[in-house]
């Protein structure tokens, strides 16, 4: 086998598997926290952080570690990675311990396979780069990018139904494959770039980075929890603390990058019109479809499937099943943009993929929360086509603007910017949905209840946070029985006891207000897909990648000549290169 199909069959394993990983959780929530003995209601913050940790873990290191590989080769730390998360993968299936014990140990479990993670991203696309030739080079990284959004899809699916048996199972999945491809890129794998000169490691742009993003994540997370008498925690002392002290910290990252001599952030990079406009539409494009896969299981596990006689139990397995269809839209059309794109440009395409997922969102809107299942699967199948149809050329456009020895570099930048996208848009689409859900499901709950027959239970969800009542529908959890006490509750009529606890009464009374959130969230996604397919139709204008530049002339007369590193004079001379059609 040729070496570049080597590298093309392991590289993709190892994104599949790191992008599956990221939201094979998110659909098995409702099964880890009964295998935990946990209660959703009393316990948001560890939902939040069984999902943020990964992917927040995953975020900061990337552009550190596309560094690192720069330096030390990038074959050994994509090697290491595999075992890293291996290991991480390991001690998930393992955890020891249930309540609140057991959360925390499987929050850190969780963060180890993010650092895997964070090793595999940053350097499994520049390995690629550097295989292909140019002409060869738009499908591989198509390929590539649809096991990365494809892996992120089938999550959901293969989540399900591993929860359905034993939710450790969603750990041990990855383990003999992480065996197998970690001994693989050992034993066959090498180093093809030259490592550029001896560098320093950026230590103040890692801590205020990493410090920045964590932080202000952590403010995110307890800024969705009630505080005192109000459903949020805006207010809270320590949450304001955190934004304001994560923020701040963000904004000295980019002031530390342009003055360090060696930054890990190579913001001179962005001078590059191909390179800044892939990764604008890539941050974009990741905050819209974390945030819509999101809701669409909201819709699924907590709405839809019970009003159509699914127990709560099985919710996670059939709404990783029902959302099929947009896994395969993506899987049908990301090889072929690849292919399209080493032909005529990434320019339209990318463009084209953005416009088919904005109008996605938009017809998801109109649809009722009881929907036809056909029409929904075929929205989000053809979302999927848009997403495929984007993904590919949008990362050709990145790695072909950019010169050979910045590669490790920028697929860190590449991929540290699609992750955070990913990873703000849990806490922005929440925080959309919670807002919209804060002054009208009170009102709602009270009327289905009246309506029920119980009115004397009106009172009962006064105070029920809208955190609880979204984080219930996201579990696939009645929380009826756990707000009304056991006396008031016996003391009620056979009949309507039935109806408060079965499968209808909760997704019916909570679908109003939660599909007029839903809705607001839709349009914002869909506004953003529309902003990315700007940016890429604006941006990539380069029809070719940026060569090397050519070594002073002032210095032919030594003996040898080195370019270690492209400098800021070579990215103005690749910035000012004729554009992409």
């Amino acid at each position: 086998m040729q070496y570049k199909w080597i590298v093309l069959s392991n590289t993709t394993i190892a994104v599949l598997m790191a992008s599956l990983d990221g939201t094979i959780v998110l659909i098995s929530l409702p099964a880890i926290f009964r295998g935990l003995a946990i209660n959703p209601l009393s316990s948001f913050q560890y939902l939040l952080w069984i999902l943020f940790g990964y992917s927040v873990v995953t975020a900061t290191l990337l552009v550190t570690f596309g560094r690192l590989s720069d330096i030390y080769g990038r074959v050994k730390l994509y090697t290491l990675g595999f075992a890293i998360f291996t290991i991480g993968s390991v001690l998930g299936y393992l955890t020891p311990n249930t309540g609140d014990a057991g959360a925390l140990e499987l929050i850190i479990f969780r963060m180890i396979q993010g650092v895997g993670a964070a090793f595999l991203f940053a350097n499994g696309v520049a390995i690629l780069t550097d295989a292909f030739p140019e002409r060869e080079r738009g499908q591989a990284l198509g390929i590539n990018m649809v096991a990365v959004i494809a892996g992120s899809m089938l999550g959901l699916t293969l989540g399900g139904v591993l929860a359905a048996i034993n939710w450790r199972f969603i750990f041990l999945v990855n383990v003999p494959i992480g065996v197998f491809a970690t001994a693989w890129a050992f034993l066959k794998l090498k180093e093809v770039a030259k490592s550029p000169r001896k560098q320093k490691i950026d230590l103040w742009g890692n801590v205020t980075f990493a410090g920045g993003l964590t932080i202000l994540m952590i403010g995110v997370t307890y800024g969705l929890l009630p505080y005192g008498s109000s459903y949020f925690g805006w207010g809270n002392p320590w949450v304001i603390a955190s934004l304001i002290g994560g923020a701040a910290l963000l904004a000295g990252f980019f002031f530390v990058e342009g003055r360090v001599q060696d930054p890990m952030f190579r913001l001179d990079l962005f001078k590059i019109a191909a390179f800044r406009a892939g990764n604008i539409a890539s941050f974009l494009a990741s905050i819209g479809r974390g945030g819509t896969q999101i809701m669409l299981i909201i819709l699924l596990q907590g709405i839809w499937l019970p009003l159509h006689g699914y127990s709560y139990s099985s919710t996670p397995f059939w709404s990783g099943l029902y959302i099929t269809p947009m896994l395969v839209g993506f899987v049908v059309m990301g090889p072929i943009s690849g292919r399209l794109a080493d032909r005529r440009g990434a320019r339209g395409l990318a463009t084209g993929g953005m416009l088919v997922s904005g109008v996605c969102l938009l017809l998801l809107t109109f649809l009722p929360y009881n929907f036809v299942f056909w029409q929904f699967a075929l929205i989000i199948f053809a979302m999927g086509l848009g997403g495929g149809l984007f993904a590919s050329p949008n990362t050709v456009a990145i790695m072909n603007s950019v010169p050979p020895e910045t590669r490790g570099a920028a697929s860190g930048m590449r991929a540290t910017v699609q992750n955070t996208g990913m990873t703000a848009s849990t806490a922005v689409f929440f925080s959309i949905v919670l807002v919209a859900l804060g002054a009208s499901l009170a009102p709602a709950l009270t009327a289905a209840v009246t309506s029920a027959g119980a009115p004397q239970l009106a009172g009962a969800f006064k105070g029920l946070p809208p955190t609880a009542a979204l984080f219930a529908a996201f579990l696939g959890y009645n929380p009826v029985g756990s707000l009304i006490p056991a006396s008031v509750m016996s003391s009620l009529p056979a009949q309507t006891q039935s109806l408060l606890l079965g499968n209808t009464f909760f997704p019916t009374a909570i679908a109003p207000a939660f599909m007029s959130a839903l809705h607001d969230a839709f349009y914002i996604a869909s506004a953003l897909s529309f902003v990315a397919a700007a940016s890429s139709w604006l941006g990539m204008k380069r029809p070719k990648p940026v060569q090397p530049v050519a070594a002073n002339p002032l210095k032919e007369a030594q003996p040898q000549v080195v370019v270690p590193l492209v400098k800021s004079a070579d990215i103005k001379a690749a910035a000012n290169e004729p554009g992409l059609q």
